[in-house]
């Protein structure tokens, strides 16, 4: 999932377009943004090690956009899995993101919240991320802060701050 924007996409797509691992290039269907920044994060390694891929990725877009004078060239808010955790980053250069929330754990919910059905039939390890919060639920909602990722996943979850990295 990638809510954001490569800014003046259609002046940078070129360049970061070739950037993309020849053996994925061919794999590549669209012409969004969105897709060349997830074929440009597995080209640096989503499958091994998703925070420095997307951190190399959010680079090379930024150098990228330096090199053709776009001011600030990317925002992202971005959700990855591996079937097992999901990754989620929220990140600009303008350092002014759109928001990403996260649930609390579903026993914390279902202490502060007895009445709500839906949180009866879902599993603990359950959690929601969202653009926005659903409904007022009050201690429900977690910001995940600006310039930062988190890891949600069977046990604790966690939170770290986030920057892009030269490639």
């Amino acid at each position: 999932m990638h809510n954001g924007a490569i800014a003046d996409f259609p002046l940078l797509r070129r360049d970061l377009t070739l950037l993309v691992d020849p053996a994925l290039y061919s794999d590549i269907e669209g012409t969004t943004d969105s897709e060349v920044l997830f074929y440009l994060a597995l080209t640096y390694g989503l499958d091994d090690d998703p925070p420095a891929a997307v951190a190399r990725t959010a680079g090379v877009v930024e150098r990228v956009g330096r090199d053709h004078g776009v001011e600030n060239p990317l925002q992202m808010t971005l959700a990855l899995t591996d079937g097992e955790r999901v990754w989620v980053f929220r990140y600009s250069t303008a350092r002014a993101s759109r928001s990403l929330f996260y649930s609390s754990r579903v026993d914390a919910l279902r202490r502060l919240h007895p009445d709500v059905a839906f949180l009866r039939g879902v599993s603990e390890e359950t959690r929601l991320v969202v653009s926005e919060p659903l409904g007022d639920l009050p201690g429900a909602w977690n910001e995940v802060p600006e310039n930062s990722y988190g890891v949600v996943q069977p046990g604790a979850d966690e939170l770290h701050r986030f920057a892009p990295a030269a490639v």
